[in-house]
């Protein structure tokens, strides 16, 4: 195998250590968490152990479990549908059943709270239209556990529905023959063969849209849910005490690492393989009769109830607000969140294209480990990340303050905390993974023999990944610029805890409006929000639909 061959000394010089001092520092939050596990308990910790730790836990695991059987079912089954079925409307359903990734959980959770509480349209038409009271029927509640894994379920099953469907058509048609040749029919053959080939595609997912649950902050939030995320944003603001929430980070940590530890586990063995070189489209199983319209019910529901329905409610709450709320207010919003996406964006591919090309022409394991613990931070919740920022950029501001005015009687005021760059540094620990895995991928497309003629024609190593890697990585690189900058538009507990003063997002002021109520003067932001993110979902259903060999 060719490999890339020894870089020039000066790049060992710079590189390398640039390398480690990046992963060190993106690693700094993890390593101020952890250290909490040891730090001595105190007053606070004991009362939160003795009250609501085990409440923080139960609805945690229920939120999980739920989460999981929702976004299994609807994201395998429409999947495969999608796949290997031929149906009315086949073609359409591939593509929009992604949409629902552009809405945030907590936006879809206030929308549908506006649509189904008391004084929503839904009720005040039952009882308009039969003349109840509130006595007369019982609805159910939006506000409630049950509600918030509906939610999460609506909006998170295309990532188990995105990996699976590129697991089913990335499949041998070989495997798929031999199994109806042996007796299997269409369903047969999905469970026994299909469905466990695809297994750590979907465990992936799934892992993906878990992690997505447990870094939630406005939906929980808004329901009155007690898991760790609230917890911690109660204790830090409302009791006053760092150490205890750092505490609950932590804990909250060790559930992300065992779905880590369990996504890895399920890869273990995953050295699956097609058995011919000669490509053909899967085989396709037309649906007739009632099993087409139950194919079509089955991908209509997630995609009205999941994307269609709320986007038509914040239209209309939209409309009937925008005289009063799109005003200059509304634009320095938006303004602030498309500066902080795309700077976010643009640093985060910087950085990332530094990191794995460094990776590239060093090649050695330390530095191979280093990339791998920068790529780490995007299992983190935004909420675990801004408090294991804030805590060493506090030690570091209150450090500085005391210095200045113990030896030039001054003081320094806050240096780090509570600006955008300790926002910015957050977004580079939680996003800079999915830069990472972008450029990567775009790396491993070029062959070593290229830098080998390149090096020949003296070009230095900065000049190759200008020159020559850019320019035909180009489409990972934007894929990768979308990618973040649409997931900094939607992020909002890191945003919430870290932001300076009098400085708002459109995430932000989404969460603020509907914590006061005023839901449909929150559809503006919260639709503003949902169209950044239409663009990349749908050019991501596009390559996933073109992935299969030969296609």
């Amino acid at each position: 195998m060719n490999k890339v061959t020894a870089s020039p000394s000066w790049l060992q010089r710079l590189w390398k250590p640039g390398v480690l001092l990046l992963a060190g520092l993106f690693s700094l939050p993890v390593f101020s968490i952890a250290s909490f596990i040891v730090h001595p308990s105190n007053d606070v910790w004991q009362h939160l152990l003795d009250t609501v730790l085990g409440e923080y836990l139960f609805n945690s695991a229920l939120l999980m479990l739920g989460v999981t059987l929702g976004t299994l079912v609807i994201g395998v089954g429409c999947a495969w549908l999608t796949s290997v079925c031929l149906f009315p409307g086949k073609r359409l359903f591939a593509w929009a059943l992604l949409l629902p990734l552009a809405f945030p959980a907590y936006i879809i959770a206030y929308t549908y709270t506006g649509m189904f509480d008391f004084a929503g349209p839904v009720q005040s038409w039952i009882r308009a239209a039969t003349g109840w009271t509130a006595q007369d029927y019982s609805f159910p509640e939006i506000r409630s556990l049950g509600g918030a894994v509906t939610m999460f379920s609506l909006v998170l099953y295309p990532y188990v529905y995105l990996l699976a469907r590129a697991a089913f058509l990335e499949q041998s048609i070989c495997v798929l023959e031999v199994s109806r040749s042996l007796g299997c029919s269409v369903w047969s053959s999905f469970y026994r063969v299909a469905l466990p080939l695809a297994r750590p595609a979907i465990v992936a997912g799934l892992s993906l849209a878990l992690m997505e649950t447990l870094a939630d902050y406005g939906t929980v939030a808004y329901f009155g849910l007690g898991v760790f995320t609230t917890g911690i944003f109660r204790t830090w603001f409302g009791l006053g005490d760092g150490a205890a929430a750092a505490k609950l980070a932590a804990i909250l940590l060790l559930f992300v690492f065992t779905l880590i530890v369990i996504e890895r586990w399920s890869r273990r063995r995953a050295q699956y393989h097609h058995a011919t070189n000669r490509y053909r489209s899967l085989p396709q199983y037309r649906l007739r009769g009632y099993r087409a319209g139950l194919a079509c019910c089955a991908c209509l529901i997630p995609l009205l109830l999941g994307f269609l329905l709320p986007a038509f409610q914040l239209a209309l709450w939209a409309f009937e607000t925008y005289a009063y709320m799109v005003d200059a207010a509304f634009l320095r919003l938006t303004l602030n969140s498309l500066e902080l996406a795309l700077s976010a964006a643009l640093l985060a591919v910087m950085l990332a294209l530094f990191l794995a090309y460094g990776k590239r022409v060093l090649n050695s394991k330390t530095i191979d480990a280093s990339v791998r613990v920068v790529a780490s931070g995007y299992a983190l919740p935004g909420t675990v990340v801004a408090v294991g920022v804030i805590i060493p950029f506090a030690w570091f501001d209150n450090s500085i303050d005391s210095l200045m005015r113990t030896h030039y009687g001054v003081a320094s005021g806050l240096l780090l905390s509570g600006s955008l760059f300790a926002v910015m540094f957050a977004y580079m620990v939680r996003f800079l993974a999915v830069s990472i895995q972008a450029v990567e991928s775009g790396l491993l497309n070029i062959k070593p023999s290229m830098d080998e003629a390149a090096r020949s024609l003296s070009l230095a190593p900065g000049e190759i990944l200008m020159r020559v890697h850019l320019p035909l990585m180009k489409g990972t690189v934007l894929t990768a610029l979308l990618i973040v900058f649409v997931d900094v538009m939607k992020e909002l507990p890191a945003t919430l805890i870290l932001r300076p003063f009098n400085f708002n997002t459109l995430a932000v002021r989404a969460f603020e409006l509907a914590s006061d109520e005023r839901l449909a003067d929150s559809s503006t932001a919260a639709l503003m929000i949902v169209a950044v993110g239409l663009g990349p979902v749908i050019l991501l259903s596009h390559s996933i639909s073109v992935s299969r060999a030969g296609s």
